[in-house]
Parts: structure tokens; C-alpha cells; sequence
């Protein structure tokens, strides 16, 4: 199985499987003499793992991050930096029964035609599980952004078809990221109302990053929006990305969709912060489309490894909604991503 690395001059390469021994990164490139916050890794860590967000999985980790190497007195040494964490909760015995068959909206199917076997215990490699291993190279990337200039934040702005036009940053303080407060009381109680009926809901999220200096990215196959879509629509949830006003632009004429200039800078920003794949130095803005959680207690229609039709309900512990435990990992691939063009643009300058 290849393909496990992204990026060229900051690489990340992760490894384990959802219910193996544990799961972790290796990240290649980073400069040397960058002083670490380690409580930030793991606070950045709480933010995804499983049984910290009471809208998500009864799946209780500590995701407790060890440091194997690339790091002297908290200080990047320039060498590979190693990051793992150890699962502690695993349910496998929840996935004995569906061993034989395949589950709908899962990988389950395309591995098995791809490599003839497959990881029953929460998918292996194609769990969502996977991405916490991006969230720690992810917490990692944003540090060294920050000392650049550079914020990222993102946020949940849909839950099924409830959506909201605020974008109050200052009360994303809840389980959703939910830059409006009151919208996000509405998000929870349909999470839950969908919780009780066995069954799961899809939604949006929006990444903002700041601080963004014009000139990264190349005009034509390595554009930034393209590299971001690439990151982004690398997790598993992911159904969809749109930069800027995306679709939109498609009912648009070119006099409301282009960003006019006057002296002072641009006069607004339709295209997200990116201009003929290259970045403007506006703030750069994405969603990303999350797709409802495949594993549901509802019965659904599959066929078993004989190609018989089986009803299949799915038992274990699975989240009503990915998008609480989501909104971390689309702004862990966004910096995962800045901070290769960084390095790619400019080296590793301190």
C-alpha cells in the first residue's frame, strides 16, 4: 500500500491502523530550532479524539502523544520528527460480524477489490481514526506558521440543511466551532434528534487562514486552491471543496464575481484569497463538504463476500455527525499544506 506521504519539502508519513497497536506520524523537513508547545499538540489533540466532544463517539482515547525523536530540550533538532499515539479503547469484537460482508458508504468494497484483504476492525487504514495522526503533524505546521504570520481557524457553518450567514469568530467557543452561537444550539439538538433515531447527518465546514503573504503556489498544475483541494478532499469525510464562493461563481457574471482594486487593496473577495492558483496575500477561505457518518444502527441493503444480499445494521461506537471532531483535521491539512509552499517558496528560514 503506497501513497501514504503528502507534501515535498515539509513531508508528513503516517502509519497504524484504527485498532491496531497505535497510529502516528513521521514528518521529514521541518527547520531545526523551533521551540515546541507541547501542551498545544495535545490540546490540539483533545479537540478530535474520541470521547472528548459529547456530540460525537462514546469511543473514550487519551491520545496522548509520545515524541520518539527530532526534538532536544523542546527545540526541532531538523531531523525526522516522530509522533505517536497509542489506542487504548479499541472495541475490536464490535466488527466480528462484519467480516463477511461490506459495509454501505465504507471502504470496505474497494479495498477488497484493490488488495484482496482488508482491516474488519474499523476499516484499518481507512478509518477516520487515521487523521489523528494529521492533527498532531497538523499542530506542528501551525506553530511554525504563527511564528510566520500566519492563523488558521475554521468552524462548522451547516448541519444538514440548518446553516448560518454569521461568522462571529468570537462565539465558535462551542462543540461544533459554530461561529454563531445561537445556530449552534439548533446544530446540536438536530446532531442529537439524528443520534436518536440510529441514524447520521452531514454538513459544512469553513476554513479561514490569515496572514497569508502573495506568491505561494505555481499558475498551472501545483496551484495553491488545487494543493488545498488535494489536502483537504485527502480526508476520508470529505465529499467535496469550493474556494472563495466556489458554485456560486457558476450563477455569477464576471462584474459581481471579480475583486476590483482601488489604491488601498482589494475591494473584496470572491475568489478566497487565491488568484490564477497563486495566493493574493487576502485571507484565504474554503469549505469543505463532510459527508453524514457511513456507520448507522439503521438497516441497509449490502451483499456479503459470496455476493448474497444481506440487511445489515451496524452496531459499535460512531459518531451522529463527523463534523465536530472534523473541523481540527481541515485546518490541519491547510497548514500541513501552507507550510510545504512556505518551505517550497522561501526555504527554511527562520
Amino acid at each position: 500500500m503506497g501513497h501514504n506521504s503528502f507534501g515535498s519539502a515539509f513531508t508528513i508519513t503516517t502509519f497504524g491502523e484504527s485498532h491496531g497497536e497505535g497510529l502516528g506520524v513521521v514528518i521529514d523537513g521541518i527547520e531545526s530550532g523551533i521551540k515546541l508547545d507541547l501542551s498545544m499538540i495535545q490540546s490540539e489533540m483533545d479537540r478530535r479524539r474520541p470521547g472528548a466532544n459529547p456530540l460525537g463517539t462514546f469511543r473514550s482515547e487519551q491520545d496522548a502523544v509520545t515524541i520518539l525523536s527530532g526534538l532536544y530540550q523542546g527545540v526541532t533538532t531538523g531531523t525526522p520528527l516522530t509522533l505517536v499515539l497509542f489506542n487504548k479503547d479499541q472495541h475490536s469484537a464490535d466488527y466480528s460480524a462484519l467480516e463477511k460482508v461490506f459495509r454501505p458508504g465504507h471502504a470496505d468494497w474497494g479495498f477488497q477489490q484493490k488488495f484482496g484483504i482488508r482491516d474488519v476492525r474499523g476499516g484499518g487504514r481507512s478509518s477516520g481514526r487515521e487523521t489523528s495522526a494529521r492533527v498532531a503533524a497538523g499542530a506542528i505546521a501551525k506553530q511554525v506558521l504563527a511564528q510566520k504570520g500566519m492563523k488558521i481557524f475554521a468552524g462548522t457553518v451547516q448541519i444538514g440543511t440548518l446553516s448560518t450567514q454569521k461568522r462571529n469568530w468570537e462565539e465558535a467557543n462551542n462543540f461544533l466551532c459554530c461561529p454563531d452561537r445561537e445556530t449552534a444550539r439548533e446544530m446540536e439538538k438536530l446532531i442529537e434528534q439524528v443520534r436518536s433515531e440510529d441514524d447520521s447527518i452531514g454538513g459544512i465546514i469553513e476554513c479561514h487562514v490569515q496572514g497569508v503573504p502573495a506568491g505561494l503556489g505555481e499558475p498551472v498544475f501545483n496551484k495553491l486552491d488545487a494543493l488545498l483541494a488535494h489536502a483537504v478532499m485527502s480526508i476520508g469525510a470529505v465529499k467535496g471543496v469550493q474556494i472563495g464562493d466556489g458554485f456560486a461563481c457558476a450563477t455569477m457574471r464576471g462584474s459581481q464575481c471579480n475583486d476590483q482594486r482601488d489604491s488601498t487593496g482589494f475591494l473584496s473577495n470572491h475568489a478566497g484569497g487565491i488568484l490564477g492558483g497563486i495566493s493574493s496575500g487576502q485571507e484565504i477561505v474554503l469549505q469543505a463538504a463532510i459527508k453524514p457518518t457511513p456507520s448507522i444502527a439503521r438497516p441497509q441493503k449490502t451483499v456479503d463476500v459470496d455476493n448474497h444480499e444481506q440487511l445489515l445494521e451496524i452496531k459499535g461506537r460512531h459518531d451522529p455527525c463527523i463534523c465536530p471532531r472534523a473541523v481540527v483535521v481541515v485546518e490541519s491539512m491547510v497548514a500541513i499544506t501552507l507550510l510545504d509552499l512556505f518551505y517550497c517558496a522561501h526555504g527554511r528560514q527562520k
